[in-house]
């Protein structure tokens, strides 16, 4: 059971892959749906509403690969919770619908708290 942490780690990591992994799929067969959660100030922004729906979606992908690499895990699990938090920040009407990006953000937020030392191999462990 020695790997039990790294076995944690790594199912936190893929679980909040697949949740930033997910809308980007399911925004190209129903982009209307995914663009109403676009906060008010995103339509000043000079470029059409499924413009930003792919290029938000990009940046979710890149995410999500990234956290499944395991490389320097603190930066995009920094980046997923604060992305989640906004989303609920500025659609908490919909608090109903997004209550589950609280629990990712907080999946996120251990990750970034996750002490090093629990998933680096060690000597005892090789």
């Amino acid at each position: 059971m020695s790997n039990s942490p790294r076995t944690a780690h790594l199912a936190l990591r893929a679980g909040l892959a697949f949740a930033l992994l997910y809308p980007p799929y399911a925004a190209l067969s129903d982009p209307t749906s995914w663009v109403a959660y676009f906060p008010p100030f995103v339509y000043t922004i000079p470029l059409p509403p499924i413009v930003l729906l792919h290029a938000f979606g990009a940046f979710e992908v890149v995410i999500a690969l990234w956290l499944l690499s395991g490389w320097r895990i603190r930066l995009p699990a920094a980046l997923a919770a604060l992305m989640l938090l906004g989303i609920v920040a500025f659609n908490f009407s919909q608090l109903d619908v997004l209550f589950r990006d609280l629990s990712l953000a907080l999946v996120a937020l251990a990750l970034v708290l996750w002490p090093s030392s629990a998933i680096e191999p060690t000597s005892q462990s090789l």
